[in-house]
């Protein structure tokens, strides 16, 4: 069966596609991959997206955006993506052994932030460990916290985390920093940043209940073993586009983000548009997100009209 618009991914940017496309009557189906919801789901508080002034819980959002796509008449399939064939019309999905076609494909499958890949980090997630300093940076005010990094984003997510913390500790693993000079220069200006070089942390303790409570980190030169306490700890080492689907399909960047038209959310194939943070490696919101989302359903509408 040939489908007017598959969406590849659930977050806020696919589910707004979605309601979207749903509501232009094109029976969007969406495939929600192996993290449903995206992002949003390993983030316990958000509170920044405009409309909810009390908070409300990533998961829970992201399954109120996806009974609204459904509402409209999108159909959601738990399934991951194995394969897609961009190069004819209309377009061929593989999921479970199962193939899709389609007309317009609509891209957002996201980006995943790096980890450490601690045991602890993934216990502590969304209570003490976080990956996003814009979003969980309010729920530190007058705590110690450290940011584990020594790229432009580690320094940014230090300097924004000064508005709340009391204290900054960044923890890198060398003496030399990828930041650029004038971002580095910022947070070693700034009073309430400290800098441990030479550094790695190699366990976060704390519980689920009473989130972070110290860290055990190592010297890499004197192979020393210390405690740091403190009161949570944000990975700024950058992140991964989930693009491997699309090499050598669709124009990426050096980093690997899928290249949309200005202004617009057209890739350089006819019919296949992309939105979120799978082509958006600047602000990373779950508002701009969902944004975007919209701009390519409209998009797709567009190009199927004409």
């Amino acid at each position: 069966m040939k489908h007017k618009v598959i969406i590849i991914g659930s977050g806020p940017a696919g589910l707004t596609a979605a309601i979207y496309s749903a509501r232009a009557n094109l029976k969007p189906l969406v495939f929600e991959g192996s993290q449903p919801g995206g992002q949003l789901t390993i983030t316990t508080d958000v509170e920044n997206y405009p409309g909810f002034p009390n908070g409300i819980m990533g998961p829970e959002m992201m399954d109120d955006f996806r009974k609204q796509a459904q509402k409209f008449g999108a159909e959601c399939l738990f399934q991951t993506v194995d394969k897609v064939d961009l190069t004819k019309q209309p377009f061929t999905v593989w999921a479970n052994k199962e193939k899709y076609f389609s007309d317009t494909i609509i891209i957002s499958t996201g980006a995943s932030a790096k980890l450490l890949g601690l045991e602890s980090e993934k216990k502590l997630m969304g209570n003490g460990v976080s990956a996003c300093a814009t979003c969980d940076g309010f729920f530190f005010k007058d705590k110690k916290v450290v940011v584990v990094g020594g790229g432009d984003s580690a320094m940014e997510e230090a300097t924004f985390l000064t508005k709340f913390a009391s204290e900054v500790v960044i923890i890198h693993r060398r003496e030399e920093f990828r930041a650029s000079k004038i971002m580095l220069q910022r947070a070693m200006e700034n009073s309430k940043i400290s800098i441990k070089y030479n550094t790695i942390v190699k366990d976060i303790l704390g519980t689920e209940k009473n989130g972070v409570e110290f860290i055990e980190i190592e010297n890499v030169l004197t192979n020393g073993i210390s405690q740091l306490k403190c009161d949570g700890v944000f990975m700024a080492i950058g992140h991964t586009p989930n693009t491997k689907l699309f090499n050598g399909k669709l124009n990426l960047d050096s980093k690997g983000y899928i290249i949309t038209k200005p202004g617009s959310s057209y890739t350089n194939i006819e019919g296949v548009f992309a939105c979120g943070d799978v082509q958006d490696s600047i602000y990373k919101q779950a508002v701009t997100a969902a944004g975007s989302g919209c701009m390519a359903a409209i998009d797709a509408e567009r190009w199927l009209e004409t």
